[in-house]
């Protein structure tokens, strides 16, 4: 019996010092997943940040085309109404007829 209680208070510092090192383990653990979750966030925000930046310049370049097209499309119009005006002024219909 003596020899059973010599070996108690043994076995009490053995698990204090496992649960020492299960906290100390645990806290590596946390810094460890904060250092990942930066990591993700960083990567994450960089490829937003170059997509964003390269649909913007997309979006531009259409708008660019767009706005191009619409310009030489409103003076063929413009032109065409006006070579209409003056033609209808040269050769007037006569309503009577």
């Amino acid at each position: 019996m003596a020899g059973a209680l010599l070996l108690v208070p043994g076995l009490i510092i053995a698990r204090a010092q496992t649960a020492s090192q299960d906290m100390q383990d645990a806290g590596h653990k946390t810094k460890q997943a904060a250092k990942d979750t930066g990591r993700a966030t960083k990567k994450t925000t960089k490829k937003a940040a170059h997509a964003t930046k390269k649909n913007t310049k997309k979006a531009w370049h259409a708008t660019k085309r767009g706005t191009k097209k619409a310009a030489g499309k409103t003076k063929n119009t413009a032109k065409g109404a006006a070579r209409g005006a003056k033609q209808g002024a040269e050769q007037p219909t006569n309503p009577q007829a």
